[in-house]
């Protein structure tokens, strides 16, 4: 087992980005270059700076491969917002976005300030 993979961080974006493409699937063709690519990109984010900077050598340099991590996270429950409000989303697709995007915060901001307490 890779290290990102004992991550709950990790496990959880890594479930996001699958429902993110499910829920994606549907939107209209379109936006395939637009709204649905720029989602994907920004929830595979979530998922691949946790595991480039379990890759890096040194506590600094993964802090920053988090805060990116963290960054995406946010712009993924703006697209959501506005997919349901471009009728794209129904409004419980957008909320089981919203409370999956929210799993994947908690944890990722609990290895954040841990990384800041190391010395």
């Amino acid at each position: 087992m890779q290290p990102h993979e004992r991550l709950i961080a990790w496990q959880r974006a890594h479930s996001f980005v699958l429902e993110i493409h499910k829920a994606t699937v549907r939107w209209p063709k379109d936006e395939r270059f637009g709204l649905t690519s720029q989602v994907r990109r920004a929830a595979f984010s979530v998922a691949v700076n946790i595991v480039e900077g379990c890759s890096r050598r040194g506590p600094r340099e993964f802090r920053r491969f988090l805060d990116i991590s963290y960054a995406s996270l946010a712009e993924t429950g703006y697209i959501p917002f506005l997919a349901r409000d471009l009728g794209y989303l129904g409004q419980e697709e957008r909320d089981r976005l919203e409370s999956l995007r929210g799993a994947v915060g908690a944890p990722l901001f609990k290895l954040m300030r841990a990384m800041d307490q190391d010395p």
